[in-house]
């Protein structure tokens, strides 16, 4: 089956069906609220479709000429399989083409396949926010991540 990734496929799914990738990607998931929050205004989405089943998504933030990759999910049954290169590509590609400079991400420091994902594409580390996430016992720190388009 062809995976297909769709711009702003978010807005018209029903939020559950986004919502259950979510809380399947994350230990400590964005609520339902905060997902309904981040489709539309200054932010911009794709799903990836493999025939009519969401299988991964993004979300990220436009400010002025800086994009923000706030979230990037595959469902887990999915994963390893190359979809989140593909989301990854996608919004980098609809990151230029709203003229955007810079895209920055924030990464759990112990999520080493992401930074090696996201490494592929050119990004860097430029700090940590210390203690940033939530986690299982304490907190964990982000990594923060940058790629200049220039």
């Amino acid at each position: 089956m062809t995976s297909k990734i769709v711009a702003s496929l978010l807005n018209d799914m029903p939020l559950e069906t986004i919502m259950d990738i979510e809380q399947a990607c994350h230990s400590f998931p964005w609520s339902a609220k905060t997902m309904q929050s981040c489709l539309g205004g200054r932010y911009y989405n794709a799903g990836l479709l493999l025939g009519d089943e969401l299988v991964g998504f993004y979300v990220a933030e436009q400010v002025g000429p800086d994009h923000t990759l706030m979230d990037i999910c595959v469902a887990p049954k999915y994963q390893g399989r190359g979809y989140a290169k593909q989301l990854m590509a996608h919004l980098l590609e609809q990151a230029q083409t709203l003229e955007a400079e810079n895209c920055f991400l924030e990464v759990r420091e112990s999520n080493l396949s992401a930074i090696a994902v996201y490494q592929k594409f050119d990004f860097s580390e430029v700090g940590v926010r210390k203690n940033y996430y939530p986690a299982k016992e304490g907190k964990e720190h982000a990594v923060l991540m940058a790629k200049s388009f220039f």
